[in-house]
């Protein structure tokens, strides 16, 4: 397998992912990215002396499969992980709650942070207790769970308007970037039973420490390229034929084997048809916006209870989660640069800068005391139309295995059938799935040509 050669097209964080883990074997691969830089969706930009991340993006510690990339990429410290999930939820009334867990075995780990919710009355808490241990009886792998929204489900189970806003809605809606009402049970469930019931530091969150743009660009390119890996970058794969052979920025390249690792909406244009003979359908998946308002002041601002916070989350407001961007980004000189990540953002997607600026920072004021007497310096959004496919009930039927009906070419991306939501942890599961398929691949030609078959 040594002498082999593996394309990979799209530089995401899946199709690193697959140069990494094929490249620990010995195989050679390049990955053709259209872009002028790698790292997929997850990107950075200079703005004003300051290094802008074009979005949020958190991970949990148990998201194994990106945790493990980051040690391939030599970049755990390069992170910064909670001791312990904790997590300030305001509301624009000044109220609010917090939620942290306690030092014991999940799912015990979370019952004292629900029976000491300030936002939800004793009853409510109780409910959700109880409803928790029945979403823990799901099997977020069955298909009949794809049919149902998680919304339906929660309010059949004794969740009322409240408890659905102010506890269930801030995870799901952060996690699968849909309201709850729209959301899949199976993805929701599977995220509820993984991240806040199971293993006690589960939900712990993690978050990076320096511009996205290093740490999945620059970093991940240094180390494909160490392993004996190349990269092309502005190099648009036009088509994939037999051979194989691909056709980048019109001349044709062959390979002993492909994988596609580009969003399922142009991956439905670019796989062959009697590959995926259902590719058509994958345009069914849709997309799914993320707004992101970025703020910065000329003082300190994100405090909670006097004490400053790395991130919080809010209810009843278009503000969703609030996070300090001022050290990753550079900031000096006692300012403070915050982002609002908004997801689920069809709302938003379309409004005017002018607008979003007159309706978050007013917003953002009544969350936190502080914003009030602070002058604004920068303002500017970010927005990601197609930042995640529309993970609604009928969803997970749509999307693909890795292994497509020819035997050379295989798909990864977190829109694929990873059994995770589309995330950062589905990207890179389905970039190690589509490495291990192609060394099988691989093995079996190296077989047959010793065999003489």
């Amino acid at each position: 397998m040594s002498g082999a050669d593996v394309a990979i097209v799209g530089g995401g964080l899946a199709g690193i992912t697959t140069a990494l883990a094929l490249q620990e074997t010995g195989i050679r691969t390049t990955i053709y990215e259209a872009r002028p830089r790698l790292g997929g969706a997850t990107h950075s930009f200079t703005r004003g002396g300051l290094t802008v991340d074009n979005g949020q993006h958190i991970f949990l510690k148990c998201c194994s499969a990106y945790r493990g990339l980051l040690q391939r990429l030599g970049a755990t410290d390069r992170v910064r992980v909670q001791d312990r999930f904790d997590v300030p939820v305001l509301t624009p009334d000044g109220g609010g709650g917090r939620l942290r867990r306690a030092k014991a075995p999940g799912p015990l780990h979370l019952l004292p942070a629900l029976a000491g919710y300030r936002l939800l009355p004793p009853a409510d808490r109780l409910r959700a207790v109880r409803a928790s241990l029945a979403l823990d009886r799901l099997d977020p792998d069955d298909p009949a769970l794809d049919r149902f929204g998680m919304g339906g489900w929660l309010a059949a189970h004794g969740q009322r308007p409240r408890a659905r806003e102010a506890l269930w809605e801030l995870f799901v809606t952060a996690a699968l970037n849909i309201r709850l009402d729209e959301a899949a049970l199976g993805p929701a469930a599977m995220v509820c039973q993984t991240a806040l019931l199971g293993r006690s530091d589960a939900a712990d969150i993690g978050v990076p420490a320096i511009p996205l743009g290093d740490l999945h660009g620059t970093v991940a390119a240094a180390e494909i390229k160490r392993g004996g890996g190349r990269i092309e970058l502005g190099a648009k794969v036009q088509a994939i034929d037999a051979g194989p052979k691909l056709v980048v920025n019109g001349a044709p390249v062959t390979a002993d084997a492909v994988v596609v690792a580009v969003p399922h909406r142009v991956a439905s244009s670019l796989v062959p048809e009697e590959a995926s003979p259902e590719r058509a359908k994958w345009d069914g998946l849709g997309s799914s916006p993320i707004v992101n308002v970025h703020v910065v002041y000329d003082r300190p601002v994100l405090r909670v209870d006097g004490r400053d916070e790395p991130f919080a989350a809010a209810v009843g407001s278009p503000v969703q989660w609030v996070f300090d961007r001022t050290e990753v980004s550079g900031l000096s000189g006692g300012g403070q640069y915050i982002a609002v990540s908004v997801s689920a953002a069809d709302r938003w997607i379309d409004t005017p800068t002018a607008e979003l600026r007159e309706v978050y920072l007013a917003e953002l004021e009544r969350l936190f005391p502080a914003a009030r007497r602070a002058r604004v310096t920068d303002f500017f959004v970010t927005r990601e139309r197609h930042a995640t496919f529309r993970q609604s009930p009928g969803s997970g039927a749509l999307r693909p295995a890795s292994a497509t009906r020819l035997p050379w070419l295989y798909l990864a991306g977190a829109w694929t059938d990873t059994g995770w939501p589309d995330t950062m942890e589905g990207a890179v599961r389905s970039g190690l799935t589509a490495a291990r398929l192609v060394r099988r691949h691989l093995r079996q030609v190296r077989t047959d040509e010793v065999s003489g078959r």
